[in-house]
């Protein structure tokens, strides 16, 4: 039995909160209801409690509630934070950070799984301001189950009505089976961003990887129960929360930090965009002159292909991803790549596209193992890294049984 917290939002579907509370607990589910202020001028507190058995959360400041940091304690607490309906005042609330009543407050503690079921106007969930703050949302680890389409209690029809409530059970289940995972406990270490390699104290060559798809991977690796490192070169996104954060600066650096790990992992994952050519910097800026400048590159140092050879991995450990970022003939040249590197999935991306790869939210990949091709359409980042990790999830077995 899991324990979930259901928020309930101010919008007309918060009466079906009372069918979704009664779908948990007939699933076998502890349900503690937290109800906004909106909420109650639609469902009497009353209904969730005698449905529920548990005393109903309204206030943040309701006497003695403060005596353990209640939303922190519950926030700690929990399986999952299922909130239905949410409506588009809330989700803004969500995005932007606020905490000024219970529920948002607790949104902004947990580190649970937490589902999302907007219900609203046609028109308001249309608006370009619902849509970046759902797309935020999911970003960051949220799932949103979709609202349906019909009438709606306005006389509109489009969609925007709560969705279904097998739905729903489904997307809290599928939040849960997450806790399970076969990376819980497992050790990953997962690189991310660029490299900078330094031509003189104040000029660098570098390349445009933001590390958004490094930490996104992070961030999914942590809700999955792992233990995670990220290794990363510089980078404006800010930090996965839950993961051991270790930046570096050039190929040498990111090269150095990843072998003295590697061995000890369980997964690598080689998302960073890692120079494949350096430059022994000048101890002073160079002048500028008239003439051309000339600099001579070296090679850096492979560390896919370096940790493909550790002896271990003989053994099939660590689990070893590889990424290809390529503009053309993407299939064919990260074929080679998995080949060469003695890598067990090679992770390809058309970086030639301006909807998908460095520096965007999105990504569409392409996975290549050495038994199949499987295509990633474009979505956000977090979810292309659920994608990437249902994958590792499915060489780890087949890891500790080599």
């Amino acid at each position: 039995m899991a324990e979930i917290a259901l928020g309930i939002t101010g919008g007309i579907s918060a009466y079906k909160a009372v069918e979704i509370a009664r779908g948990l607990q007939q699933a076998g589910h502890g349900v503690t209801a937290v109800m906004t202020r909106g909420a109650r001028r639609f469902v009497m507190p009353l209904t969730l409690e005698a449905i529920t058995g548990r005393e109903v959360v309204t206030d943040l400041w309701a006497s003695g509630r403060n005596v353990d940091i209640e939303h922190i304690a519950l926030a700690t607490r929990i399986d999952l934070l299922l909130v239905a309906p949410a409506t588009a005042n809330t989700l803004a609330r969500f995005a932007q950070g606020h905490a000024d009543d219970f529920l948002s407050a607790m949104f902004l503690a947990t580190r649970a799984p937490v589902v999302l079921a907007p219900a609203m106007n046609s028109q308001m969930y249309a608006h370009p301001a619902v849509v970046r703050n759902l797309a935020l949302l999911r970003e960051r680890g949220a799932t949103i189950v979709d609202p349906g389409s019909g009438y709606l209690a306005c006389g509109w029809v489009g969609q925007g009505r709560l969705a279904d409530l097998d739905q729903i059970l489904a997307a809290v289940s599928a939040g849960l089976r997450g806790l399970a995972s076969p990376l819980t406990g497992r050790r990953v270490l997962i690189t991310a961003g660029p490299t900078y390699e330094d031509i003189d104290p104040v000029r660098f060559i570098g390349n445009r990887a933001s590390g958004r798809m490094g930490f996104a991977l992070a961030t999914e690796a942590v809700r999955r129960g792992a233990q995670v490192t990220v290794i990363t070169g510089p980078s404006r996104v800010p930090a996965p929360a839950g993961a051991e954060v270790v930046p570096v600066r050039s190929a040498a650096d990111m090269h150095a930090a990843v072998m003295a790990r590697a061995d000890a992992a369980d997964v690598v994952i080689m998302a960073a965009a890692v120079a494949d050519y350096t430059i022994d910097p000048a101890a002073q800026k160079i002048a500028k002159a008239d003439g051309p400048l000339v600099l001579t590159l070296r090679r850096t140092r492979d560390i896919l292909a370096d940790v493909g050879a550790l002896p271990s991995r003989a053994q099939g450990r660590p689990v070893l991803i590889g990424f290809a970022a390529e503009t053309h003939d993407v299939v064919a040249h990260a074929r080679g790549k998995l080949e060469r590197k003695k890598a067990d999935l090679i992770v390809a991306n058309d970086v030639s596209r301006t909807d998908a790869g460095f520096d965007v939210d999105q990504n569409a990949v392409t996975l290549i193992s050495a038994t199949d091709v499987t295509e990633v359409p474009l979505q956000p980042k977090l979810g292309v890294a659920r994608h990437i990790l249902d994958r590792v999830e499915q060489l780890l077995p087949a890891a500790s049984e080599a």
